[in-house]
């Protein structure tokens, strides 16, 4: 049995909520207007803080993450406010999802058509849709396994995933990801493999001897790896199961 999904839900509130979230967020508020942005913090070098939805919601924007990181997102955002007048309290919303038929007031998944919609409510958990096999077949990393404090979100594919936006202007840890942007080819990054066996997540990847990467999760004989590319290669070894790149097209 798949382990029950488990989100905090955050209602920000008061005149300055867009602006504030504006100054702080990887992608474009505005975007609210047509439904669900995925959005990062990050530190001020450019490293991944969390990674969340907002949803809009008539005077407010409710923010949905994770519940392993949402206390120290919501501390570092009431940090952040100082005078401006915003608002953030939890609610006791949950979360429901699917990719079967859409419910009416549910929301696109933006970050992939394949990850169907999100639904905010009084019910929890899914439509029994088996959600990390689709993750990695679209390489859509997870909060606390691929996406972790070390993580530059471009080498996480968060442009792929619409997860931020190159033309909205200042937030924290702009700079760094701009520069990747359009200064630097990425050498490393999340990527699908195919994998024989299994490894726990986590598990150093080497090929010929040498450090390539990590494996993280898996499902269907595929998984996500994070890769140095110039020395990705077929069979590379993760403590007894083999991981190949580039992968075959999924099942």
């Amino acid at each position: 049995m798949r382990p029950l999904m488990t989100r905090s839900i955050y209602r920000i509130t008061g005149g300055d909520r867009l602006s504030f979230l504006q100054g702080l967020i990887t992608n474009d508020i505005a975007k609210l207007e047509n439904g669900l942005v995925y959005a990062a913090m990050l530190t001020p070098q450019g490293k991944y803080l969390a990674d969340f939805f907002l949803v809009p919601d008539a005077k407010a924007v409710l923010l949905d993450v994770d519940a392993s990181i949402a206390a120290g997102l919501a501390q570092k955002l009431n940090m952040y406010k100082l005078r401006a007048d915003v608002a953030i309290e939890e609610t006791d919303l949950k979360v429901k999802r699917g990719t079967g038929p859409t419910p009416e007031v549910a929301f696109a998944d933006p970050r992939h058509s394949a990850l169907g919609w999100r639904l905010y409510g009084s019910e929890n958990g899914d439509d029994g849709t088996d959600f990390d096999a689709l993750r990695v077949q679209h390489c859509v990393p997870a909060t606390g396994v691929e996406l972790t404090p070390d993580t530059f979100i471009l080498e996480a594919g968060f442009e792929r995933l619409n997860g931020v936006d190159f033309r909205k202007g200042c937030y924290v840890g702009q700079e760094v990801t701009a520069r990747m942007k359009h200064k630097t080819e990425l050498r490393k990054g999340l990527t699908r493999v195919d994998v024989t066996g299994h490894a726990p997540v986590g598990t150093a990847i080497t090929s010929n001897g040498k450090a390539a990467g990590t494996l993280y999760s898996q499902a269907d004989g595929q998984g996500i790896a994070y890769l140095r590319f110039d020395r990705a290669g077929e069979a590379m070894n993760a403590d007894g199961a083999t991981v190949t790149y580039p992968a075959s097209d999924p099942k």
